[in-house]
């Protein structure tokens, strides 16, 4: 039986860089299982995008390796073309910053061990991240 879980994640930064956020939202055959959100403190657009994806795929490493979840793929979704590009390999990680950030995203896949499809899509088509995103820097 396969089962796969669907993840979206987003990340944004007022002023770029300045105060940022992150957010992700989990679903598994179409039901939310989880959402997150939270300030990042001071950062770039990237490392709020980044940042949202290790959080995303912390949580999924730890649930699937203490088999709360039991899954066979993970389809990660995300407005950032340069993320998803960069986590693809098509583009090159150039930017410091980037750097162990995206080491990280590749320990945590080797962690999880199972197959991961990364997909760009429009904003229009990852609103909830979005509004999580916003929700965390309007906040007090």
């Amino acid at each position: 039986m396969s089962s796969k879980i669907v993840v979206f994640t987003d990340g944004g930064s007022l002023n770029n860089p300045g105060k940022a956020a992150s957010a992700f939202l989990i679903y598994k055959d179409g039901k939310l299982l989880h959402k997150h959100k939270e300030r990042i403190g001071i950062a770039s657009n990237n490392v709020a995008e980044y940042t949202a994806l290790i959080q995303a795929l912390t949580y999924v490493r730890d649930k699937v390796t203490s088999y709360e979840l039991r899954v066979t793929s993970l389809d990660v979704v995300s407005d950032s073309l340069l993320l998803v590009s960069q986590v693809n390999g098509v583009y090159k990680v150039k930017h410091a910053n980037i750097k162990p950030l995206h080491s990280q995203v590749k320990m945590l896949e080797m962690q999880i061990g199972l197959p991961i499809l990364y997909t760009h899509v429009l904003r229009e088509k990852n609103q909830e991240a979005d509004a999580l995103v916003k929700e965390a820097l309007t906040s007090l």
